[in-house]
């Protein structure tokens, strides 16, 4: 079994924990307020904006003989630099508060993933970040697409309202490709178990976080 498949199996109780939150088929019946759409892209956007910063702190916590995984790491910031403000230009097209946002705080699960993350890297081992990474691109290309359309139709928005799910449910099944090619290379178990324990607690928190949404379903 490589590595990604191991990744797969080992994590298949918390990948379904994320996805039976019931803000995920009510998306995919197009059945939710344009409050939980914004409350949603609320925070993303909190997490997003750390995207870039977390792989560059991974990248700079790196062993020498961790070469080949740094330069997957430049890749990943080329890709990613800047989503934040698509996340925001999308909660301008639903007419909230962009700058509110960006100003204000996370709910405590996404600042505990964040907090989680970087504390993983900084004191324990950089490659846990890559159980970041499984858990926000296999999620997207799960869910993304398929949720995007039924959302905008079904709060009848823009696609300017949408570019951020639009544009990640394709743009991580390049990712995902990627992703699993790069997975099988790493051998050390110490790795390996550093980004299983990551990916566990990444989907526990994020699926939190899509359960809470469920409380911000009043109209606009």
């Amino acid at each position: 079994m490589s590595f990604y498949q191991r990744l797969q199996q080992d994590t298949a109780t918390e990948r379904e924990y994320l996805l039976s939150a019931p803000i995920i088929a009510a998306c995919q019946r197009g059945d939710i307020s344009l409050n939980q759409y914004i409350a949603f892209l609320t925070q993303a956007y909190h997490h997003v904006r750390h995207t870039v910063p977390l792989l560059m702190a991974a990248g700079a916590r790196l062993p020498d003989s961790h070469e080949w995984v740094r330069g997957a790491l430049a890749e990943y910031i080329d890709e990613e630099y800047g989503h934040q403000e698509w996340i925001l230009n999308d909660i301008r097209a639903c007419n909230g508060d962009a700058e509110a946002v960006r100003h204000g705080q996370p709910c405590r699960n996404i600042e505990l993933m964040v907090a989680f993350l970087y504390h993983q890297i900084d004191r324990h081992n950089p490659m846990a970040l890559f159980g970041m990474v499984q858990v926000l691109e296999g999620t997207s290309v799960a869910i993304a697409l398929t949720v995007a359309e039924q959302l905008q139709q079904g709060l009848r928005l823009p696609e300017q309202a949408m570019s951020y799910l639009s544009s990640h449910g394709a743009l991580d099944q390049e990712h995902l490709r990627f992703f699993e090619g790069l997975m099988d290379q790493v051998t050390e178990p110490t790795d390996q178990n550093a980004i299983l324990h990551a990916a566990r607690v990444v989907y526990r928190l994020y699926g939190d976080m899509l359960c809470g949404l469920e409380g911000h379903d009043g109209a606009e």
